[in-house]
């Protein structure tokens, strides 16, 4: 598939309810979907925007609507680069959101991903128990320069008990995370995301990041789903191009953080 039709796949299967499946609750504003993740994250996503500007009055009604909940703390606003939205990022800025660098939209095929297999002393796994949960996110937390958050990892151990799909992947050498991420099967959709791909810091660069992709990508083909997407970080797009994944577009997420 080239990047035209991946382009249409994304905007028609992921641009929907499918695009966040942990949500607690989920509101509708115009375009907008505003999402409440538990953990005290907002998220504020839509198909298009094509007739809804000027922009102001939208973002700042969201805005109030979402921190209306005292509980949230923080809220993305996830625009993407092939939308038409003049004044847009203007109207963010306005209301205190700040950009975050860009992200390319990844595409591709999940058979160009199959392989290789991890480089040795790296095993692979996926991981379910709360022991295993908190360990990896304490090590995203590291590989991101995060700081801890235990409503995340209440949130992901909530999301496993419901059995939604999701799946978390490892890779540990001595008994230790060197790299993880999650895989996200779209229902009703040919798609699946590879989500929070880090890799520690002395482990980069031996393959161990494209072994762990390929675990996943085996993964989701086994569950019916033959597209892969990810918003891939300066570091990962290479790799992902590297094995058959195309840029469709990019995406910048604005970030609200309650003072």
């Amino acid at each position: 598939m080239d990047a035209e039709s991946l382009l249409r796949v994304y905007d028609t299967e992921l641009r929907t309810d499918a695009e966040t499946p942990g949500a607690v609750a989920v509101q509708r504003l115009g375009p907008l979907r505003l999402v409440t993740f538990a953990g005290g994250r907002g998220f504020v996503t839509y198909a298009d925007l094509d007739d809804a500007g000027p922009y102001d009055a939208l973002v700042g009604e969201a805005l109030a609507l979402l921190t209306a909940d005292d509980a949230i703390t923080r809220i993305e606003w996830k625009t993407r680069g092939h939308d038409h939205a003049p004044g847009l990022h203007e109207a963010l800025l306005g209301h205190g959101f700040v950009p975050d660098e860009p992200e390319a939209i990844m595409m591709g095929e999940a058979a160009s991903l199959v392989e290789p297999e991890p480089p040795p002393g790296v095993t692979l796994r996926q991981v379910r128990t709360e022991a295993d949960v908190l360990a990896m996110c304490a090590h995203s937390g590291v590989v991101f320069d995060d700081p801890p958050d235990s409503g995340y990892a209440e949130a992901i151990l909530a999301r496993l008990s419901r059995e939604d799909g999701m799946e978390l992947w490892v890779a540990e050498a001595a008994g230790e995370i060197v790299s993880s991420g999650r895989l996200e099967p779209v229902a009703r959709s040919r798609v699946a995301g590879i989500w929070g791909g880090g890799t520690s810091a002395g482990w980069r660069g031996r393959g161990v990041y494209r072994a762990l992709v390929a675990a996943r990508a085996r993964s989701a083909l086994r569950t019916g789903h033959t597209i892969l997407h990810s918003d891939s970080t300066p570091m990962s797009e290479p790799i992902l191009a590297r094995s058959g994944l195309v840029k469709v577009s990019t995406t910048t997420p604005y970030e609200w953080r309650r003072p």
